[in-house]
């Protein structure tokens, strides 16, 4: 199974970016993995990490992607709730 890593829509990678570093609590998004991973005590490191296991990893992305999804879904229900007050 091939996988995407780029969005659908190119120009939302920095609001992307923005979303992940928001909801991993750090001002770096590309800090925001390693966040996680100290987290959920997982040696993630910069670079190379061949010594993971993918349960571990999906670990990390699964932890982060999930907090990202409920934060969109919050943000739409809000922009939902004020288009019915107009």
């Amino acid at each position: 199974m091939s996988r995407r890593r780029r969005p659908l829509v190119p120009h939302a990678r920095a609001g992307l970016d923005a979303l992940k570093a928001r909801v991993a609590n750090v001002s770096d998004p590309d800090q925001a993995k390693f966040e996680v991973a100290e987290e959920l005590s997982v040696p993630l490191q910069q670079g190379y990490n061949g010594q993971l296991s993918a349960h571990d990893a999906g670990r990390v992305g699964g932890q982060l992607g999930g907090k990202m999804v409920k934060e969109m879904v919050r943000m739409a229900l809000e922009a939902a709730s004020q288009k019915d007050r107009l």
